[in-house]
This record gives structure tokens, sequence and C-alpha cells, in this order.
């Protein structure tokens, strides 16, 4: 069993209102106690309420629920795909932070429903034989830059170029094109919008500075980009 469907039934478990030991876990699971100690680790990280009782074992924190949300199963099926797109952006913090935002959503799932989708899990594999195997971190900051209106200031290096330069940036839209997240921002080098590829930025830092909101179109962006080139 991988992490993932480990940590959805160590929270079912922990939901049952059962105290339970690293080596109960251990043995049910077949892995190391040290394996079950990260993943406690990892479902603290992600926001579950996990008590160590010392010489006891573990529980969750008094009157913590999960909202009562139901899922069908092609909704639940809906969410893996996702998970397996998403993991093709090879964006570190996406990818993080919406594995653990899919361990809160799965632990509300009917057992028949999570074992088909631990079940689709393994039987769902994307290939792309044309990717361009470059990573990146920045994703999930960047999103919070754009709804926060925060500067950024990053160290671009252009496809096929060695050079890197230091822009300052409005973040304001990003898109998804072969497998690559595409950042649209105003350029304050360029005092123009330019589309600036994630996985392209050496480094980057979120401002405390907020920048006024130039009513930024993605629709009439694109448009416009569309008709410069039918021009040329």
């Amino acid at each position: 069993m991988s992490q993932l469907p480990r940590l959805i039934a160590i929270l079912t478990l922990l939901k049952s209102k059962r105290l339970l030991t690293a080596s109960e876990l251990a043995k049910k699971f077949e892995v190391s106690i040290r394996t079950i100690y990260r993943d406690i680790r990892k479902l603290e990280e992600a926001g579950v309420p996990v008590t160590t009782i010392e010489g006891r074992g573990y529980s969750l924190m008094e009157g913590y629920s999960v909202a009562p949300v139901q899922f069908t199963e092609k909704q639940a099926n809906a969410l893996i795909t996702a998970q397996h797109l998403i993991n093709q952006t090879k964006d570190t913090s996406f990818i993080e932070d919406f594995n653990e935002a899919l361990i809160k959503i799965k632990s509300v799932f009917r057992t028949s429903i999570q074992k088909k989708s631990e079940l689709l899990q393994s039987k769902i594999h994307i290939f792309n034989p044309t990717y361009e195997n470059i990573s990146s971190n920045a994703l999930s900051e960047v999103q919070l830059a754009i709804t926060n209106f925060n500067f950024i200031e990053i160290n671009y290096c252009k496809v096929n170029e060695t050079n890197v330069s230091f822009r300052k940036i409005e973040p304001y839209a990003m898109y998804s094109s072969q497998h690559k997240w595409i950042l649209i921002a105003w350029c304050h080098l360029r005092q123009d919008y330019r589309a600036f590829r994630i996985d392209r930025i050496q480094h980057f830092k979120i401002l405390q500075e907020k920048f006024e909101d130039r009513k930024f179109n993605l629709q009439a962006y694109f448009q416009s980009c569309s008709y410069n080139k039918s021009k040329t």
C-alpha cells in the first residue's frame, strides 16, 4: 500500500475513536514503526489534530470531525484522476498541497468508495514521452500572491538561454499548457504584460508590498495574442 491510501486508512481508524499504538499500525500495514511515525507527522502537517498519549498510543483530538460531505463513486474517481493529472505539473508545492487536501477529502469517503478509489489509483497511468522533466516549487505561493495582490521578485531564465534576469512583477493569472504552468504578470522591467513559465523561475520572493489591480482580463489577453499573431 502506498503512503496516501495508508494515511487515509490510519485517519479512518482514528476516527472510529480507537486508541492505536505505532506497533499496532505497523503490524496492520506491514511497515516499520519509523514509517508510522512519519505517517502520523504527515497527518499533523495536513492539519489533522492527532493526539499522542504517552505510553498508550494515538487518538484524534476530542470534538474533531470531518464535514459530513457525501461523494458519489464518479466524483471520487474524478478526484483520483485529477491527482494523476496534477502530479504531471512537476511543481512540488502544488502536489503536496493537493495531496494533503485529498487526505482530508478521502477521509469522508464511504468505505466501499474508499476501496474502489484505491483500486482505481493503481489502474491509472499517464504517459507523456515528450515531457520536459523540469520541476518547480513555486506554484502554491504564486497562487497566494495572485489572490492577495502581492508583488513578486523573481530570477528568470528563458528557454534555450543561459542568462538569468531579475524581474519585479505583478502576478495576475495563470494557465496550463503541455503540462507546464504559465504565469501572466505585469513586468516592471518591460513595462508590459509578460508570460513566465513557472518551472523556469530559479528563485522567487513574495513581497509584503501590494500592487494596485490593473483589472487584467485573461480572455482579452488571449484575444490580443491571437490578433497579434494573425498580423505577422
